[in-house]
Protein backbone atom coordinates (compact mmCIF):
# COMPACT_ATOMS: atom_id res chain seq x y z
CA UNK A 1 0.00 0.00 0.00
CA UNK A 2 1.86 2.99 -1.42
CA UNK A 3 1.47 6.19 1.66
CA UNK A 4 -1.56 9.03 1.44
CA UNK A 5 -0.92 11.67 -1.01
CA UNK A 6 -0.04 15.04 1.38
CA UNK A 7 -2.64 17.47 -0.96
CA UNK A 8 -4.35 20.98 -0.25
CA UNK A 9 -7.42 22.99 -0.87
CA UNK A 10 -6.73 26.39 -2.46
CA UNK A 11 -10.05 28.27 -2.32
CA UNK A 12 -12.71 27.13 -0.27
CA UNK A 13 -15.63 28.63 -1.26
CA UNK A 14 -18.91 26.95 -2.05
CA UNK A 15 -17.51 24.63 -4.85
CA UNK A 16 -13.53 24.22 -3.12
CA UNK A 17 -15.31 23.48 0.43
CA UNK A 18 -16.68 20.29 -0.87
CA UNK A 19 -13.32 19.43 -2.23
CA UNK A 20 -11.86 19.77 1.07
CA UNK A 21 -14.42 17.56 2.75
CA UNK A 22 -14.06 14.77 -0.02
CA UNK A 23 -10.34 14.90 0.14
CA UNK A 24 -10.37 14.62 4.41
CA UNK A 25 -12.27 11.96 3.89
CA UNK A 26 -9.94 10.15 1.21
CA UNK A 27 -7.80 6.92 2.00
CA UNK A 28 -5.14 7.76 -0.52
CA UNK A 29 -4.82 11.15 0.44
CA UNK A 30 -4.41 13.15 3.75
CA UNK A 31 -5.45 16.49 3.52
CA UNK A 32 -2.45 19.16 4.96
CA UNK A 33 -4.66 21.91 4.58
CA UNK A 34 -6.56 24.94 2.96
CA UNK A 35 -5.89 28.23 1.96
CA UNK A 36 -8.19 31.40 1.41
CA UNK A 37 -8.08 34.91 1.10
CA UNK A 38 -11.10 34.82 3.28
CA UNK A 39 -9.31 33.51 6.39
CA UNK A 40 -12.98 33.19 8.08
CA UNK A 41 -14.08 31.36 5.67
CA UNK A 42 -10.59 28.87 5.52
CA UNK A 43 -10.75 28.33 9.03
CA UNK A 44 -14.31 27.48 9.55
CA UNK A 45 -13.74 24.34 6.41
CA UNK A 46 -10.35 23.75 8.20
CA UNK A 47 -11.71 22.94 11.45
CA UNK A 48 -15.26 21.44 9.65
CA UNK A 49 -12.73 18.51 8.11
CA UNK A 50 -9.86 18.37 10.89
CA UNK A 51 -7.26 19.96 9.26
CA UNK A 52 -5.26 23.33 9.11
CA UNK A 53 -6.06 26.83 7.33
CA UNK A 54 -2.95 28.24 6.49
CA UNK A 55 -2.03 31.92 6.39
CA UNK A 56 -0.30 32.54 3.06
CA UNK A 57 -0.21 30.27 0.14
CA UNK A 58 3.48 29.60 -0.52
CA UNK A 59 3.50 27.98 3.03
CA UNK A 60 0.51 25.64 1.75
CA UNK A 61 2.23 25.00 -1.25
CA UNK A 62 5.52 23.98 0.76
CA UNK A 63 3.30 20.44 2.33
CA UNK A 64 2.14 19.48 -0.40
CA UNK A 65 2.41 17.23 -3.25
CA UNK A 66 -0.61 17.92 -5.28
CA UNK A 67 -3.62 20.83 -4.36
CA UNK A 68 -6.91 21.50 -5.79
CA UNK A 69 -8.03 25.11 -7.19
CA UNK A 70 -11.67 26.99 -6.65
CA UNK A 71 -10.61 30.41 -6.78
CA UNK A 72 -12.24 33.05 -9.14
CA UNK A 73 -11.61 32.43 -12.95
CA UNK A 74 -9.36 35.49 -13.11
CA UNK A 75 -6.97 33.90 -10.41
CA UNK A 76 -6.55 30.46 -12.06
CA UNK A 77 -3.53 31.31 -14.52
CA UNK A 78 -1.86 33.44 -11.46
CA UNK A 79 -2.62 30.33 -8.70
CA UNK A 80 -2.05 27.19 -10.58
CA UNK A 81 1.69 28.83 -12.17
CA UNK A 82 2.74 29.23 -8.69
CA UNK A 83 2.12 25.61 -7.74
CA UNK A 84 3.66 24.16 -10.69
CA UNK A 85 6.47 26.43 -10.65
CA UNK A 86 7.25 24.46 -7.25
CA UNK A 87 6.52 20.98 -8.52
CA UNK A 88 2.89 20.67 -7.29
CA UNK A 89 0.10 18.99 -9.42
CA UNK A 90 -2.78 20.68 -10.22
CA UNK A 91 -6.37 19.92 -10.28
CA UNK A 92 -7.76 23.70 -11.77
CA UNK A 93 -11.71 23.69 -11.45
CA UNK A 94 -13.58 24.67 -14.40
CA UNK A 95 -12.58 26.46 -16.93
CA UNK A 96 -8.82 25.99 -16.87
CA UNK A 97 -8.26 29.72 -16.95
CA UNK A 98 -10.14 32.91 -18.23
CA UNK A 99 -8.07 33.00 -21.76
CA UNK A 100 -6.18 30.81 -24.35
CA UNK A 101 -3.57 32.99 -22.93
CA UNK A 102 -3.55 32.39 -19.18
CA UNK A 103 -4.40 28.27 -20.19
CA UNK A 104 -1.10 28.47 -22.13
CA UNK A 105 0.96 29.84 -19.54
CA UNK A 106 -0.41 26.98 -17.37
CA UNK A 107 -0.02 24.04 -20.09
CA UNK A 108 4.01 25.48 -20.68
CA UNK A 109 4.46 25.44 -16.57
CA UNK A 110 2.65 22.15 -16.39
CA UNK A 111 5.58 21.19 -19.21
CA UNK A 112 8.37 22.67 -17.94
CA UNK A 113 8.47 21.31 -14.19
CA UNK A 114 6.45 17.74 -15.41
CA UNK A 115 3.95 18.36 -13.59
CA UNK A 116 0.36 17.21 -13.53
CA UNK A 117 -1.95 19.50 -14.50
CA UNK A 118 -5.83 18.67 -14.69
CA UNK A 119 -9.30 20.19 -15.29
CA UNK A 120 -12.30 19.77 -13.03
CA UNK A 121 -14.76 18.96 -16.10
CA UNK A 122 -16.82 16.63 -12.75
CA UNK A 123 -19.37 16.19 -15.73
CA UNK A 124 -17.19 13.17 -17.37
CA UNK A 125 -17.82 11.44 -13.97
CA UNK A 126 -21.62 11.32 -14.11
CA UNK A 127 -23.22 8.09 -13.43
CA UNK A 128 -25.15 8.58 -16.83
CA UNK A 129 -22.42 9.41 -18.96
CA UNK A 130 -20.46 6.24 -17.37
CA UNK A 131 -23.66 4.33 -17.73
CA UNK A 132 -23.87 5.26 -21.58
CA UNK A 133 -20.37 4.63 -22.25
CA UNK A 134 -20.16 1.24 -23.66
CA UNK A 135 -22.86 1.72 -25.93
CA UNK A 136 -21.83 5.13 -27.48
CA UNK A 137 -20.92 4.65 -31.34
CA UNK A 138 -19.97 7.85 -33.38
CA UNK A 139 -22.99 10.31 -32.29
CA UNK A 140 -24.38 12.00 -34.97
CA UNK A 141 -26.34 14.98 -33.51
CA UNK A 142 -26.47 16.00 -29.31
CA UNK A 143 -29.21 17.81 -28.23
CA UNK A 144 -27.92 19.43 -24.65
CA UNK A 145 -29.49 21.83 -22.32
CA UNK A 146 -28.07 23.17 -19.02
CA UNK A 147 -30.82 25.07 -16.81
CA UNK A 148 -30.03 26.99 -13.83
CA UNK A 149 -31.44 29.73 -10.96
CA UNK A 150 -29.18 32.76 -10.92
CA UNK A 151 -26.49 32.74 -8.65
CA UNK A 152 -23.73 35.66 -8.08
CA UNK A 153 -21.46 32.94 -7.60
CA UNK A 154 -20.11 32.18 -11.42
CA UNK A 155 -21.85 35.43 -12.93
CA UNK A 156 -18.13 37.24 -12.83
CA UNK A 157 -18.11 35.24 -15.92
CA UNK A 158 -20.41 34.50 -18.96
CA UNK A 159 -22.75 31.93 -19.07
CA UNK A 160 -20.64 29.96 -21.59
CA UNK A 161 -17.55 29.78 -19.08
CA UNK A 162 -19.77 29.23 -16.15
CA UNK A 163 -22.28 26.19 -17.22
CA UNK A 164 -22.33 25.86 -20.79
CA UNK A 165 -18.30 25.02 -20.54
CA UNK A 166 -19.25 21.58 -19.04
CA UNK A 167 -21.37 20.44 -21.60
CA UNK A 168 -18.60 21.42 -24.43
CA UNK A 169 -16.77 19.16 -22.99
CA UNK A 170 -18.34 16.49 -23.16
CA UNK A 171 -19.41 17.47 -26.10
CA UNK A 172 -15.56 17.38 -27.34
CA UNK A 173 -15.10 14.30 -25.33
CA UNK A 174 -18.11 12.29 -27.29
CA UNK A 175 -17.48 13.36 -30.42
CA UNK A 176 -13.47 12.35 -30.68
CA UNK A 177 -11.67 15.15 -29.48
CA UNK A 178 -11.60 17.44 -32.83
CA UNK A 179 -11.67 21.00 -33.07
CA UNK A 180 -15.49 21.93 -34.45
CA UNK A 181 -15.49 23.43 -37.91
CA UNK A 182 -18.16 25.70 -37.60
CA UNK A 183 -20.00 27.40 -34.23
CA UNK A 184 -22.82 29.70 -35.05
CA UNK A 185 -24.44 31.34 -31.52
CA UNK A 186 -26.70 33.55 -29.93
CA UNK A 187 -27.42 34.59 -26.42
CA UNK A 188 -28.97 37.08 -24.26
CA UNK A 189 -27.05 39.27 -21.05
CA UNK A 190 -30.20 40.05 -18.27
CA UNK A 191 -29.33 39.78 -14.76
CA UNK A 192 -25.81 40.45 -15.03
CA UNK A 193 -22.93 42.43 -17.16
CA UNK A 194 -22.08 38.71 -19.12
CA UNK A 195 -23.81 36.34 -21.09
CA UNK A 196 -27.08 35.22 -18.48
CA UNK A 197 -28.05 32.90 -21.77
CA UNK A 198 -26.73 31.43 -24.91
CA UNK A 199 -27.44 29.12 -27.41
CA UNK A 200 -24.93 27.26 -29.84
CA UNK A 201 -24.90 25.49 -32.80
CA UNK A 202 -21.73 23.23 -33.58
CA UNK A 203 -20.35 21.32 -36.25
CA UNK A 204 -18.05 19.23 -36.77
CA UNK A 205 -15.99 17.84 -40.05
CA UNK A 206 -17.25 14.18 -38.75
CA UNK A 207 -20.63 15.16 -39.88
CA UNK A 208 -21.60 15.40 -36.29
CA UNK A 209 -23.63 18.58 -34.90
CA UNK A 210 -24.78 19.69 -31.83
CA UNK A 211 -27.68 22.34 -30.35
CA UNK A 212 -26.41 23.33 -26.90
CA UNK A 213 -28.14 26.01 -24.40
CA UNK A 214 -27.17 27.00 -20.87
CA UNK A 215 -29.50 29.22 -19.02
CA UNK A 216 -28.82 30.96 -15.73
CA UNK A 217 -32.09 32.64 -15.40
CA UNK A 218 -34.12 29.37 -14.83
CA UNK A 219 -36.68 28.69 -11.93
CA UNK A 220 -35.23 24.73 -11.70
CA UNK A 221 -32.07 22.83 -12.71
CA UNK A 222 -32.14 20.94 -15.81
CA UNK A 223 -29.15 19.38 -17.04
CA UNK A 224 -30.53 16.59 -20.21
CA UNK A 225 -28.45 15.51 -22.69
CA UNK A 226 -30.04 13.33 -25.81
CA UNK A 227 -27.48 11.71 -28.02
CA UNK A 228 -28.33 10.34 -31.76
CA UNK A 229 -26.21 7.65 -33.15
CA UNK A 230 -27.07 5.62 -36.33
CA UNK A 231 -27.57 2.39 -34.32
CA UNK A 232 -29.78 4.16 -31.60
CA UNK A 233 -30.74 7.15 -29.26
CA UNK A 234 -29.83 8.02 -25.60
CA UNK A 235 -31.45 9.91 -23.13
CA UNK A 236 -29.96 10.88 -20.17
CA UNK A 237 -30.40 13.12 -17.34
CA UNK A 238 -27.54 14.28 -16.12
CA UNK A 239 -29.17 15.59 -12.74
CA UNK A 240 -29.94 12.07 -11.55
CA UNK A 241 -27.55 10.39 -13.46
CA UNK A 242 -30.14 8.31 -14.96
CA UNK A 243 -31.01 7.45 -18.68
CA UNK A 244 -31.47 4.90 -21.13
CA UNK A 245 -30.77 3.57 -24.83
CA UNK A 246 -32.70 3.12 -26.89
CA UNK A 247 -32.22 1.11 -30.39
CA UNK A 248 -34.08 -1.28 -33.04
CA UNK A 249 -34.80 -4.59 -31.79
CA UNK A 250 -32.82 -7.01 -33.35
CA UNK A 251 -35.46 -9.25 -34.04
CA UNK A 252 -37.84 -6.71 -35.35
CA UNK A 253 -39.44 -7.37 -38.73
CA UNK A 254 -41.05 -4.51 -40.49
CA UNK A 255 -44.70 -4.81 -40.82
CA UNK A 256 -45.17 -7.44 -38.04
CA UNK A 257 -45.30 -4.86 -35.09
CA UNK A 258 -48.25 -3.36 -33.87
CA UNK A 259 -46.38 -1.19 -30.75
CA UNK A 260 -43.01 0.83 -30.16
CA UNK A 261 -42.23 -1.58 -27.80
CA UNK A 262 -42.23 -4.50 -30.50
CA UNK A 263 -40.08 -2.19 -32.46
CA UNK A 264 -37.90 -0.41 -29.63
CA UNK A 265 -35.48 -1.92 -27.86
CA UNK A 266 -35.05 0.11 -24.02
CA UNK A 267 -31.93 -0.58 -21.97
CA UNK A 268 -31.86 1.62 -18.59
CA UNK A 269 -28.45 2.22 -18.02
CA UNK A 270 -26.29 0.71 -16.04
CA UNK A 271 -23.26 2.32 -13.57
CA UNK A 272 -22.05 2.01 -9.71
CA UNK A 273 -24.06 5.23 -7.78
CA UNK A 274 -21.08 7.55 -6.74
CA UNK A 275 -20.38 10.82 -6.04
CA UNK A 276 -19.29 12.18 -9.41
CA UNK A 277 -16.50 15.06 -7.28
CA UNK A 278 -15.60 12.37 -4.79
CA UNK A 279 -15.02 9.89 -7.99
CA UNK A 280 -12.70 13.14 -9.81
CA UNK A 281 -11.03 13.90 -6.82
CA UNK A 282 -10.07 10.58 -6.62
CA UNK A 283 -9.05 9.64 -9.78
CA UNK A 284 -6.75 12.50 -9.50
CA UNK A 285 -4.86 11.28 -6.21
CA UNK A 286 -4.45 7.75 -8.47
CA UNK A 287 -2.99 9.85 -11.30
CA UNK A 288 -0.55 11.47 -9.19
CA UNK A 289 0.54 8.29 -7.57
CA UNK A 290 1.01 6.99 -10.82
CA UNK A 291 -1.92 4.40 -10.52
CA UNK A 292 -4.20 5.84 -13.56
CA UNK A 293 -4.49 7.99 -16.49
CA UNK A 294 -5.77 11.48 -16.18
CA UNK A 295 -9.54 11.44 -17.34
CA UNK A 296 -9.01 15.53 -18.29
CA UNK A 297 -6.16 16.54 -19.28
CA UNK A 298 -4.52 19.86 -19.36
CA UNK A 299 -5.01 19.86 -23.23
CA UNK A 300 -8.60 19.15 -23.55
CA UNK A 301 -9.01 21.38 -21.07
CA UNK A 302 -7.59 24.10 -23.11
CA UNK A 303 -9.96 22.66 -26.26
CA UNK A 304 -13.17 23.07 -23.88
CA UNK A 305 -12.29 26.72 -23.22
CA UNK A 306 -10.90 27.54 -26.87
CA UNK A 307 -14.82 26.35 -28.12
CA UNK A 308 -16.39 28.29 -24.92
CA UNK A 309 -14.53 31.22 -26.27
CA UNK A 310 -15.49 30.32 -29.83
CA UNK A 311 -19.06 30.50 -28.95
CA UNK A 312 -18.77 33.65 -27.01
CA UNK A 313 -17.12 35.27 -30.20
CA UNK A 314 -20.27 33.86 -32.51
CA UNK A 315 -22.87 35.26 -29.77
CA UNK A 316 -20.42 38.67 -30.25
CA UNK A 317 -20.90 38.29 -33.79
CA UNK A 318 -24.58 37.22 -34.18
CA UNK A 319 -26.96 40.30 -35.49
CA UNK A 320 -30.05 39.40 -32.80
CA UNK A 321 -28.01 39.92 -29.68
CA UNK A 322 -29.49 41.81 -26.65
CA UNK A 323 -27.53 43.77 -24.76
CA UNK A 324 -28.33 43.87 -20.75
CA UNK A 325 -26.67 45.31 -17.55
Amino acid sequence: MTAPLPVGVIGVGALGGHHARHLAASHGAVLVGVYDEDRLRAETVAEACGTRAFADLDSLLAQVEAVTVAVPTVCHAEVGVRALERGVAVLMEKPLAGSLAEADRLLAAAAAGGVPLQVGHVERFNRAIRGARRYLQEPKYLEMTRLAPFQLRGADVAVVLDLMIHDLDLLLHLTGGIEASDVRANGVAVLSPHLDMANARVEFATGAVANVTASRMARERVRRLRIFQPNGYFSLDLGTGLGEFMRLRPDFQPGASVSLDDVVERIPLQAPAADALGLELASFVQVIKGQDAAVVTGLEGRAALALALRVSSAVGAAPAVVAGG
